[in-house]
This record gives C-alpha cells, structure tokens and sequence, in this order.
C-alpha cells in the first residue's frame, strides 16, 4: 500500500508498506527495525515475532518515548505479558498491532509531535 505524500521533512515518515517491508522516507526496509520520528534503529532484533523477549522490549524501554507501536506483521500477535514487563514498569504505553494498523498510527502521532516509537516485525515474502 502506498500512503499518502506529507510535507514532512525533518523526520520520518512512513510513505508505503507491505507484508515484507516498509518504506521511510522512500527508502525501503525489509528488517525488523525501530523507527522514531527523528531515527532509525536496525538490526534491534534478528528473527520474526517469535524471537520476541523481554531483553527485546528492554531496549524499547529504554528508548525514552511515551508510547511504543508493536507492529506484528500482516497479523496480529499478542506476546506474553512477561514480555511486555519492561514498558509496564517504565510506565510506557504500548500498543499491539498488525504491521499496516502500526504504520499508519505512527504517521499521525509523529505528525501530533508525539514521542512515539514503532517496532516493526515484517513477515517472509
């Protein structure tokens, strides 16, 4: 799906994504990454949803944002609460979500200036 152009400049926008990858900035991504709306973290973690732990969330937890977009891939998956432990005691809140649900909910509170950060897990194509 290809999403509608901004004047954003400054920061990162989604412009497009699918299943298998998804476009900041029109440059196109196809692993797991972190996208803020002033950086990107790639690499954060290696392997599909499954490989989701806490030491993973940890690092989300450390990002300093308000609120943290779990983008799961074309489907939504729930981890174990456990997993989640680490935004709960640093008091972040999360949602959990399809890839596309996340893409899209990132755009408008980077564009509210919210301090959001989105996780994205794409699935194999």
């Amino acid at each position: 799906m290809k999403l509608h152009h901004d004047e954003i400049t400054d920061r990162n926008v989604i412009t497009g994504y699918a299943d298998d990858h998804v476009v900041v900035n029109q440059i196109t991504h196809s692993d797991n990454l972190i996208i803020l709306p002033e950086r990107l973290e790639t690499g954060w973690l290696t392997g599909g949803f499954e490989a989701l732990d806490a030491h993973a969330v940890a690092k989300l937890a450390a990002l300093g944002v308000e609120i943290v977009l779990l983008g799961t891939g074309a489907r939504q998956r729930f981890p174990a609460p456990a997993v989640m432990r680490p935004l709960i005691e640093a008091k972040i809140g999360f949602e959990i979500m399809d890839l596309p649900a996340a893409c899209r909910t990132y755009n408008i509170l980077m564009g509210e200036n919210r301090n959001v950060a989105a996780a994205l897990f794409f699935d194999p194509a």
